[in-house]
Formats: C-alpha cells, structure tokens, sequence
C-alpha cells in the first residue's frame, strides 16, 4: 500500500530571499560565475562558519549571474540576510583580482531581485 506524503504547513516551511549582488573589479576585469561562488562562499564559512551557513539555505542561483555586468543573486534564509551582507564585505580579491562587492538589494521573489 503506497501513503501519500503530507505536504509541509506554510508556517514551517523556510522563508527566503533574493540578495542581489554586484561585483566591482578593480582592473574592469570580467569574473566567471565558479570563481565569484568560491570567493563568496570562502567569505561565508570565515564568517558564519559550516553551521551558520547550513543553517541559512545559502544557494547561489547559476541562472541569474550575468557576467557582462557581474551582477547576480544569491538565495538565503530571511533571517540571516544581514549575516550574509556582512560576510560579503569581506571578500577583498576574486581570482588575484582586486574586488568590493556590492549588495544592491533584497527581495522576496526572483523577478523583483532582478
């Protein structure tokens, strides 16, 4: 006999947002979406460690990098956004390239994030 899995309540299901990002290179250089993730997501584990990012869904959406503009989004738990910003304030060099990322904003859906 096969059971049907109960569908989660909206109550606790996870809460997200889109932060959107902007990447600022010294040398105008124009940096690929593996070498902008593992920078931010090195800057993440210093700041907030494994535990603290698990905890907060960190999920870099592939799709919505741009490349010519370097901007993108990044999916994240609604309570550790200000975490997140933080930790991007770190991030000093992507790929022997001098970098300031930018938090343009944040949003509950993907069409206003962009």
């Amino acid at each position: 006999m096969l059971y049907k899995m109960k569908a989660f309540l909206p109550t606790l299901k996870e809460k997200k947002r889109y932060l959107a990002i902007e990447i600022l290179s010294q040398k105008n250089r124009k940096h690929s979406f593996t070498d902008v993730s593992k920078a931010i997501w090195a800057s993440i584990q210093g700041f907030i460690g494994s535990l603290g990012a698990g905890n907060a869904g960190i999920w870099f959406v592939e799709d919505k990098w741009r490349q010519n503009v370097q901007r993108g989004l990044i999916r994240v738990n609604n309570k550790f956004i200000d975490p997140l910003r933080a930790s991007l304030s770190f991030i000093k060099k992507v790929d022997n390239d001098t970098v300031m990322v930018n938090s343009i904003g944040a949003s509950g859906s993907i069409k206003k994030a962009e």
